[in-house]
């Protein structure tokens, strides 16, 4: 396996060092801005999930659920407006000179993408077709190119027909898919995500959209009671995504990362980079023509 690809900008020591990602900007609601390694600069956000309602219950997640917020429909008109003005701010230049960013270098001083992302899980949102028109309209709007968006998914509503809807809008409009696939077996799915949803649903929706997009996956590798995932957990992902591409399916990609951030629980570490870097060979030998990105 050759040396991982790079998106721009990622060999930079501020991405390689970068672990804040505050999903709070200015007075908003939903859009915020973070420097992103996955990206490769300025990402700006759109939370589709203030109330933090998820499906999944994964033991690595950094989202506080100890106090929820009551839940309510997103608002589009104010997604609408905050989103304008982030991207406005970003065309004037305003957007770098915020505290956070204002010592970036030159590479990393521009915005690269808008992730549809948040507290949960974004396809839950009621009005997710609506918000993949308004977001794709403004990318094109304030962008040329237009920006793409990017859809980051646990994969389990990417079978209903209002995220199939919004989906192709957004690939329509040169938008991705990063979907997360954490396990290669339903028991440490299970103990990773939590039982709310059967991992055969995760699979089969990821196989049916990668038949009709090309998708990226995200895959979060740690330690568990001190224990990095097993060969045979490796072997059996890589048999997993195997399959999706034996069956027509598109994988452009594989974003390996570990934890950076306090986890939801304890017995949940960060692998070190050379643990990282052999689960990658390990994938990579076994997936030879799907490109790894890996993020220590």
């Amino acid at each position: 396996m050759g040396p991982p690809r790079q998106t721009p900008g990622t060999d930079h020591a501020a991405l390689r060092e970068h672990r804040a990602h505050p999903r709070a900007f200015h007075e908003n609601r939903y859009v915020y801005a973070v420097l992103s390694r996955r990206s490769g600069g300025i990402s700006i956000g759109v939370n589709l999930n203030p109330d933090k309602r998820c499906n999944f219950d994964c033991i690595y997640c950094q989202v506080d659920r100890r106090c929820m917020p009551p839940p309510e429909p997103v608002n589009l008109e104010q997604l609408r407006d905050e989103l304008e003005g982030v991207l406005a701010a970003a065309a004037r230049g305003d957007l770098y000179a915020e505290a956070r960013f204002r010592d970036l270098p030159p590479p990393l001083r521009q915005v690269r993408d808008i992730a549809l992302s948040g507290d949960g899980e974004p396809t839950q949102c009621t009005r997710f077709e609506r918000v993949a028109e308004v977001v794709t309209e403004l990318a094109a709007r304030h962008a040329t190119p237009p920006l793409p968006v990017v859809l980051i998914t646990n994969a389990t509503g990417l079978n209903r027909s209002r995220v199939v809807r919004g989906v192709d809008r957004i690939m329509a409009g040169g938008g991705a898919i990063w979907a997360k696939l954490d396990a290669g077996t339903a028991e440490r799915y299970a103990r990773i995500c939590g039982h709310r949803v059967p991992f055969r649903k995760v699979l089969d929706n990821l196989a049916a959209t990668a038949r009709r997009h090309p998708v990226t996956l995200q895959t979060c590798l740690f330690n568990l009671e001190g224990s990095p995932p097993p060969d045979g957990e490796i072997d059996a992902y890589a048999k997993q995504l195997a399959k999706i591409l034996a069956n027509d399916g598109q994988i452009l990609g594989i974003q390996l990362y570990t934890v950076a951030r306090k986890p939801a629980e304890s017995c949940v570490t960060a692998l070190d980079a050379s643990t990282l870097d052999a689960i990658a060979a390990r994938i990579g030998a076994a997936l030879p023509t799907v490109p790894l990105h890996v993020y220590p």
